[in-house]
């Protein structure tokens, strides 16, 4: 029994199955990046909503926690904002008195590659927000999740670290942090 050898139709019939079977697998490839992208997005307003919680939970401790460590504050703002020639700053807690301003990072999990981030916020804030300009400007982070690793980073580039403990909110930096000024 010898076999025939394949005739253009059946060729052609192989191409248009296998063209078929290619269209249906870029359809799926599709509708599984509009999944990926729709659950990226839902995390990510996830992240923002907790984040916008630590915001809440420390706002009204804010300045307690920095008059605790002998720095008179008494005003608190939240989402202080900024644009000057195409360039921007968003400030999530800023504690002022007349002479210091304490800007609060506030995230969800608290990483290094955030507080570098922030410390390169910090060197323009008060370019960019100018009305502070004659300020000691100090800078703090909180979050719900803080590995140690990551407060020690942030302990030793001069940041206050908040946290909670227990029931409340507290500066976990020693009392021989200096802070750093910017």
């Amino acid at each position: 029994m010898s076999l025939a050898e394949p005739t253009l139709d059946d060729i052609w019939k192989l191409f248009q199955e296998t063209d078929r079977k290619f269209q249906e697998t870029d359809r799926k490839f599709q509708e599984t990046d509009k999944k990926i992208k729709e659950v990226t997005e839902s995390i990510g307003r996830l992240g923002n909503k907790l984040g916008d919680f630590i915001e809440e939970m420390v706002h009204p401790a804010a300045v307690r926690l920095f008059q605790e460590r002998g720095i008179d504050v008494h005003e608190v703002h939240r989402n202080v904002t900024s644009t000057r020639d195409g360039e921007g700053i968003e400030v999530d807690l800023l504690v002022v008195n007349d002479t210091d301003i304490i800007a609060i990072e506030c995230k969800s999990t608290l990483g290094i590659d955030d507080i570098n981030e922030y410390l390169e916020r910090l060197e323009k804030l008060k370019r960019l927000l100018p009305a502070y300009s004659n300020k000691k400007v100090l800078g703090a982070v909180t979050a719900m999740v803080i590995p140690e690793n990551v407060a020690q980073y942030a302990y030793r580039q001069g940041l206050y670290v908040i946290g909670q403990t227990g029931n409340q909110l507290v500066v976990r930096n020693d009392l021989k942090f200096k802070a750093k000024f910017w």
